[in-house]
């Protein structure tokens, strides 16, 4: 990955100030160690210039590709120079920025700037996929939406159940967090997350909810359940309800409130800028290489 200094606003508009240093740049974020033809992998290209972007040929097999083919780029009538602004933007405001700030900000029409917003969160949160949790593991359950009654598991129409795992560090601090929908809160849901998502050997404290106790049952993890009071004991799961309760206000502020059709995506967001905080000045890097590693969208499977 190409090292980047972090820069402010102006610097950034100054540096890609036009196509083709955007699409310079985009070419070391996807060949960083030289073209590589996405069909048999040969190192040699041909450079054919076209009106908006180079086609290259490979020298063996003669297939043609461009450094978007392949990214959430692909097809796209929208200029590089607009995305990479709204990368920076998306990037760099944690708070994390709605469809109608980007279109008043980037001059485009809403449709464009919402697709947009969905394609980088969709590469936000493929890239997350490839991490796991590991080490001391905090793990519970939340609601997201307009409250209801019956308590914290109470069900509502309204309401979407989100499973959240949070990794700490020998000293207790938080490390890295993952967040997910889920349809129940049964045994095998958690068994599942688990699996997926913690290391083998990793110690996973939680509530003493009856669904959790399939963790106790798996000799992969040592499961500490307890029962959750924090006026006796004040520093289980803290940190856990500190980061869901600043992702429901991510959520709500931002955004003001979603259905569980796109909240998994928003979910995503939150959780790749929640686990890059200590790289601020790799940010626009990092996220441009997720663009880069994973296909796109398109608005009608968005929407659909």
């Amino acid at each position: 990955m190409a090292k980047q200094n972090s820069i402010n606003l102006m610097q950034f508009q100054t540096i890609f100030s036009s196509e083709e240093a955007c699409h310079n740049h985009l070419y070391q974020m996807k060949w960083s160690d030289g073209f590589k033809c996405p069909r048999c992998g040969h190192s040699q290209a041909y450079k054919i210039k076209t009106r908006k972007s180079p086609l290259y040929e490979c020298v063996d097999c003669k297939h043609q590709t461009t450094v978007t083919a392949g990214t959430i780029f692909e097809k796209t009538r929208t200029d590089l120079r607009i995305w990479f602004l709204a990368i920076f933007l998306v990037a760099h405001d944690k708070r994390g920025s709605s469809a109608t700030f980007l279109s008043n900000q980037l001059g485009i029409c809403y449709q464009t700037a919402w697709t947009m917003l969905h394609k980088i969160r969709k590469a936000m949160g493929e890239r997350d996929t490839n991490y796991t949790l590991a080490g001391i593991v905090e793990l519970d359950d939340a609601y997201f939406g307009s409250p209801t009654k019956g308590g914290k598991r109470g069900r509502g129409t309204e309401q979407t159940q989100v499973i959240v795992g949070l990794s700490l560090n020998s000293i207790g601090q938080p490390l890295y967090i993952k967040m997910e929908i889920i349809p129940d809160l049964r045994g095998t849901t958690i068994s599942d997350f688990a699996q997926r998502t913690i290391e083998e050997g990793s110690v996973i404290s939680s509530d003493k909810y009856r669904s959790y106790n399939v963790l106790t049952a798996d000799p992969k993890y040592e499961h500490k359940p307890k029962i959750f009071n924090p006026k006796e004991d004040s520093e289980h799961l803290k940190w856990l309800h500190t980061i869901i309760s600043n992702a429901k206000a991510f959520v709500a502020g931002t955004y003001h409130g979603l259905g569980a059709k796109h909240l998994q995506a928003y979910l995503n967001e939150f959780c790749y800028r929640f686990n890059r905080r200590m790289f601020k000045g790799e940010l626009f890097n990092r996220l441009v290489k997720a663009c880069v590693s994973v296909s796109t969208i398109t608005y009608p499977e968005l929407v659909g």
